[in-house]
């Protein structure tokens, strides 16, 4: 078993990372923390239609731009996806009626396209 998946990711800082999106005015955001088989971490998986860009690049530095100095730890792995990836895209029409998701454990399923390991949902809108 690879060491990722024993050692959790730190639940306080997606928090915190999501409370202060929020403050910047990205509206929309799905947010989890997330292990997939193609990354041995576990990566703050964010998406909104505030992130969508042209280039994943610059939604990148858009997110790096906002969260830069607001920490003193190191920031996790972030993973931006457009929200028209078919994990996004199911992920909302599966949670799209629930009335809070934060705190759900997903893991040992595909959704999308992309099978999650393990994964800690903050968000999904």
């Amino acid at each position: 078993m690879d060491q990722a998946t024993l050692v959790g990711p730190d639940l306080s800082a997606g928090r915190e990372i999501v409370s202060v999106l929020d403050a910047a005015q990205i509206k929309q955001i799905t947010a989890l923390f997330a292990i997939f088989p193609e990354y041995s971490d576990w990566r703050l998986v964010l998406s909104s239609p505030s992130l969508d860009q042209n280039h994943l690049l610059k939604a990148g530095e858009k997110v790096h731009g906002i969260l830069h100095g607001k920490f003193e730890h190191p920031l996790p792995p972030i993973m931006i996806l457009p929200t028209k990836d078919p994990f996004v895209r199911e992920l909302r029409k599966i949670f799209s009626k629930a009335k809070s998701v934060e705190g759900m454990r997903l893991g040992g399923q595909t959704i999308g396209n992309r099978f999650i390991d393990n994964a800690y949902v903050y968000r999904i809108q």
